[in-house]
């Protein structure tokens, strides 16, 4: 006789996933956890109870999602509310199996015994993604209880986003959690002494720069931020630093290429897939053309537009686009650079990076466009054209001008012969920049060359200062 799962068993798994019913609070496990710098922005729109609205919390596989929920948890008891007014809910287990999300909140409520109470409660379901049309069931719960807040969370963040807009429209706000900041992993590592805030003259106004009393630990950190640091619990094991490959690769990389995208996009061949992944890995901020990037990797190029779609929409990667010298875009993209959005993918899957390896001055530069990338309202560029090539442009969103120019080296050479950056240098005299910026090993120091000013600054100090300015403007600091 097939056996299904009765309630009683369901009643009980949820009492177990809410401890805070009988204590009063998370457990010692999540407690001893320290919170993400983005946890106040998402507190604010759980807490904030004049909107009626559910918030989807998405992003790719362990940033630390589950943890912010059970942080946002003990954030909603410390505020006064209700312990047992709080249900928590992992949808991926399989005694869920087929039970639709007003039923759980009804179940969770059964299972604390207060099912005639109607109004003031706080409802998360955490892995949305393996409940179908979940976005249409949290829909009606928002209508139907509107006296309550409903949280959800997903890792499959390109579909989470898709059903969402789709679907949500004034009833959802999503809510991006990235990889750590180079920023967040000092702060979480509780390595604030070493960072030194300087008013660094740029453009003869006064920026807010950081930088470091000890710059060669702070590049030691850096090091091991590039290799490690975008994911919260491998920065603190050990144990799955000497094994990135077992923990990263199997539990992140694969389960979003073999399971994930194949199951959201009808993928039937992953090798592909696979392939395409690993080559990119490889040569993250590298020049690609389909025809090259085919070729490498074995994907036809009518499969490989796709593919690379869904990698950047599952925020593997991130596509950048080329300008000319005159800082021009190009009416079709033959050319584009392909950079992981988080690099110590790139040690996972081939291995860890010395301060001299080969890669080290792809890697600093895929570290510094990964701080960019948190700021969704910035689309990036490169520079390139004959004989020449700048690293990082900023557009003026108006006019499509050029605002600024960044060229990221993992060298003191250019401190010292500042003439031999020809690229740069031309760059900014067909386009009017004065104050270009170069990246260095630890050399900060303004020189200056046909009169223009060129501001070195160490690689490291520039990740950390552009991923914690990026907060402080999601903030209104």
């Amino acid at each position: 006789m097939i056996r299904s799962i009765s309630e009683n068993q369901v009643l009980e798994r949820i009492r177990i996933e809410n401890p805070w019913w009988k204590t009063g609070s998370i457990s010692k496990y999540f407690n001893e956890m320290r919170r993400r710098l983005y946890f106040d922005l998402f507190q604010d729109l759980i807490l904030l109870k004049e909107v009626n609205r559910a918030t989807v919390l998405m992003g790719p596989r362990r940033v630390g999602k589950t943890v912010m929920l059970h942080h946002l948890v003990q954030e909603i008891i410390e505020s006064g509310a209700d312990p047992g007014k709080v249900i928590f809910i992992t949808i991926e287990n399989p005694v869920y199996n087929n039970i639709s999300l007003e039923q759980l909140y009804l179940l969770g409520k059964k299972a604390i015994g207060r099912e005639s109470d109607e109004d003031g409660w706080y409802v998360i379901f955490d892995e949305i993604q393996y409940l179908k049309d979940w976005e249409v069931h949290l829909k009606s719960l928002v209508d139907s209880y509107r006296n309550n807040k409903f949280v959800v969370s997903g890792s499959a963040a390109a579909a989470l986003k898709f059903a969402s807009q789709e679907s949500g429209a004034g009833r959802f706000t999503d809510f991006m959690l990235p990889p750590l900041t180079f920023a967040e992993f000092i702060h979480l590592k509780d390595l604030d002494r070493i960072i030194k805030p300087i008013e660094l003259i740029w453009k003869g106004q006064k920026n807010p720069f950081y930088t470091s009393t000890h710059m060669d630990e702070f590049n030691s950190h850096f090091l091991n931020y590039i290799n490690f640091g975008g994911y919260p619990e491998v920065i603190f094991s050990k144990e799955i630093q000497e094994e990135p490959g077992r923990y990263i690769k199997q539990d992140i990389v694969d389960k979003v290429l073999l399971r994930d995208l194949p199951g959201l996009y009808g993928i039937s061949d992953t090798r592909e897939l696979n392939s395409l992944f690993t080559t990119i890995a490889y040569n993250s901020g590298n020049e690609f053309s389909l025809e090259s990037l085919s070729q490498a990797s074995q994907v036809p190029k009518n499969t490989l537009k796709r593919y690379i779609a869904y990698l950047e929409a599952a925020f593997l990667i991130k596509i950048v686009k080329r300008i000319d010298q005159a800082g021009k875009r190009f009416k079709r993209d033959n050319f584009f650079k392909i950079y992981l959005s988080n690099p110590s993918i790139r040690s996972s899957l081939f291995s860890p990076l010395s301060s001299t390896d080969e890669f080290m001055g792809n890697m600093v530069e895929t570290t510094i466009f990964s701080q960019w990338m948190h700021r969704d309202w910035f689309t990036p560029f490169y520079a390139r054209w004959n004989k020449g090539e700048v690293d990082l442009v900023g557009l003026d969103a108006g006019n499509l001008h050029p605002l600024w120019a960044v060229e990221v080296k993992w060298s003191n050479r250019y401190h010292e012969k500042p003439k031999e950056l020809k690229s740069l240098l031309k760059f900014c005299s067909e386009n009017g920049l004065s104050h270009p910026i170069v990246t260095t090993i630890n050399k900060e120091d303004i020189k200056k060359v046909n009169g223009i000013n060129i501001q070195f600054l160490p690689s490291a100090s520039y990740a950390y200062t552009v991923g914690k300015k990026t907060l402080e403007i999601k903030k209104g600091a």
